[in-house]
């Protein structure tokens, strides 16, 4: 087995020394015995994994749900190698969109990224899809049918065609044909200044920490250099995390290249393993460096992991406020291991904390101010609840209330993860020493 670890120099991948067992297992059997043996060193609750008897399992996907700690573990998995390392990269093969279900029942593009045909052909972030090929989808999210939704767009192989019936903002409709396809995903959506009362606030919307977010960020901080901003909107509404060294390259950004001998974060493992592993990093110098004093971040339940840990490793150095809702609550990462080049095991091995030693928020990191998700409006749109309450913030005009329907739960579909929109969630990996 192969530990993979993320460098903060070079974001090469790193493989250690440690060697599968050869036997006459299968090599689902023999995974599953190594991932047994790596918790029970490295899990961050190994003293909490129950006594089991590791045969009765046929593969690491079945022994990690039976050794799992569920008060706080949500996050852990395993992982086909080829399909994470796509992932990882940004690779994706499909239609390109992200929806959810908004409060008037009506299933809306909340996301679609610019190398999508959907976006070569005008369709944007507000629009509602009313039927992929004949069949109301409405009905399906109302249901939080995932597999009906699944089915419906088919295999995730380029080629595969849908039609879409859309309908747009200025009230007429759309049908629109299209093949899924293989791309790279965009993670900074949308960036641009908003000439403000206070100044110039620069707006940045990103939704991934994937290894392509390194130059799109300098792209954009470049641009919000030029403009000498005094103040950033940071909307990480549905980024649920990825990888550790961009979270440290975000949050040095921001805070300007005179804290590098400042403590970014700390990594406290496990006692088994603390010793050895407990690390503290600290802010890396930028390009682009902005060295503000204030900081906006726009979140929502989907605002996770490495997201979370800019937020909370900006804290003790500048005035940071939340504006949206209550952030996710995972105050912890993992380190990848691959066996085989067939599977990746990543369990939580380490909480994070600042430097005052802020941690441990599995409820959440709340908000300043909350304020509704506006699926209705693009990224980057004032008139947007989010940003609106986010410029209020900063102009010196917002309430601690906000018109927020706290009994609605939106059903998001993300077309990228077979799953709901926790994509990236678990993808934290730890920087390599």
């Amino acid at each position: 087995m192969r530990r993979i670890l993320l460098l903060f120099i070079s974001t090469a991948l790193i493989f250690g020394s440690c060697k599968p067992k050869e036997d006459e297992k299968t090599l689902e059997e023999s995974a599953r015995d190594e991932l047994y043996e790596l918790m029970a060193s490295w899990y961050l609750w190994n003293d909490k994994m129950p006594e089991i008897n590791v045969g009765e399992y046929a593969n690491p996907y079945e022994l990690l749900e039976a050794v799992r700690y569920t008060q706080y573990d949500r996050w852990s998995f395993v992982a086909d190698y080829d399909e994470f390392m796509a992932e990882m990269s940004g690779s994706f093969v499909g239609h390109g969109f992200r929806a959810a279900l908004d409060p008037d029942n009506n299933v809306r593009v909340i996301t679609v990224y610019s190398g999508s045909d959907m976006y070569a052909k005008g369709v944007r972030r507000g629009w509602i899809i009313k039927q992929i090929n004949g069949t109301d989808l409405a009905p399906i999210f109302i249901a939080n049918d995932y597999e009906a939704y699944s089915a419906l767009l088919g295999d995730a192989s380029a080629g595969v065609t849908n039609t879409f019936l859309f309908g747009k903002p200025d009230g007429t409709e759309m049908t629109l044909t299209t093949a899924k396809a293989s791309f790279t995903v965009n993670t900074v959506l949308d960036y641009d200044t908003l000439h403000l009362s206070t100044g110039i606030t620069g707006y940045l919307a990103f939704d991934a920490f994937l290894s392509v977010s390194s130059s799109e960020l300098e792209s954009a901080f470049s641009f919000f250099e030029t403009w000498n901003v005094n103040n950033i909107i940071v909307d990480l509404r549905y980024n649920g995390g990825g990888y550790l060294d961009v979270a440290q390259l975000l949050s040095s950004y921001i805070i300007g290249n005179a804290y590098t001998s400042q403590t970014w974060i700390k990594m406290c493992y496990n006692s088994t393993i603390a010793t050895a592993e407990n690390q503290t990093f600290g802010f890396t110098t930028t390009s682009h460096p902005l060295y503000l004093t204030n900081a906006v971040f726009i979140t929502t339940d989907n605002t996770a992991s490495a997201s979370e840990v800019v937020i909370s490793s900006l804290k003790p150095y500048i005035d940071v406020k939340l504006v949206g809702s209550t952030t996710h609550g995972k105050p912890t990462g993992m380190d990848l291991f691959q066996y085989q080049y067939k599977f990746v095991f990543a369990p939580v091995t380490f909480e994070y904390k600042n430097s005052q030693d802020y941690g441990a928020f599995y409820d959440g990191i709340p908000v300043d101010v909350e304020a509704a998700d506006d699926y209705t409006r693009d990224f980057g749109d004032r008139k947007e609840s989010s940003i609106a309450a986010a410029i209020a913030l900063i102009e010196g005009t917002a309430s601690s209330k906000s018109a927020v329907d706290k009994s609605f739960i939106p059903v998001m579909f993300d077309e990228k993860s077979g799953s709901h929109s926790d994509f990236f969630i678990n993808n934290l990996s730890k920087p390599g020493k």
